[in-house]
């Protein structure tokens, strides 16, 4: 009897622990310190209205526009629901299917280029969902956007600088440009 009052009383006091109290200080004080992050790292325009979330890309195919990477999430890009990678092998139909289309799209987009097209404009990323392209698919994509807009290259490539995120806490990854953030100042909405 004594060792089923033990675990009885044991299963109470973890569940309140793990259950209740550790989320709840913790909810607490990650929202005390990173406010930003805990809610879904949201845009806001100038106007005060989201305009989407620093951590989920969005679709662009418009000349003026930075393009993102290719989204596996299926017939609707960049839908969080379905968040996942296509698992298609490197040989798959459809894969390079997709990365042709794509390829295609961006010299149709900039047919001068003579340029050697970024491999992250013509993949999709592991979650599908990647708001970020390497600072070469950035770089690569400056003269259409600029012709585009009618702004000098000069122009559009400083706000590609002023974009560019460094390696994840100085050591992780590789330097990156959010490509949200860049369509919507080009947009003049932040």
């Amino acid at each position: 009897m004594k060792t089923l009052r033990t675990l009885i009383v044991s299963l109470v006091f973890f569940t309140l622990l793990f259950g209740g109290i550790y989320p709840a200080v913790s909810t607490v004080l990650l929202k005390a310190l990173f406010k930003d992050k805990t809610e879904a790292s949201l845009i806001v325009g100038k106007d005060g209205k989201v305009l989407g979330s620093e951590l989920i890309g969005q679709s662009f195919s418009e000349p003026e526009y930075f393009w993102g990477r290719l989204s596996g999430t299926g017939p609707n890009p960049y839908n969080a629901s379905a968040s996942t990678g296509t698992n298609y092998s490197n040989g798959n139909e459809k894969l390079i299917q997709a990365a042709k289309d794509r390829i295609a799209a961006l010299k149709a987009a900039d047919a001068s280029s003579q340029s050697a097209i970024p491999a992250d404009l013509v993949t999709a990323s592991a979650s599908g969902l990647d708001p970020h392209i390497s600072i070469a698919a950035a770089q690569y994509q400056i003269p259409r956007v600029a012709k585009a807009r009618s702004k000098s290259e000069a122009e559009i490539r400083s706000l590609v600088e002023r974009y560019t995120e460094g390696r994840q806490f100085g050591l992780f990854g590789e330097p990156r440009v959010n490509v949200l953030k860049l369509n919507l100042t080009l947009d003049g909405k932040l």
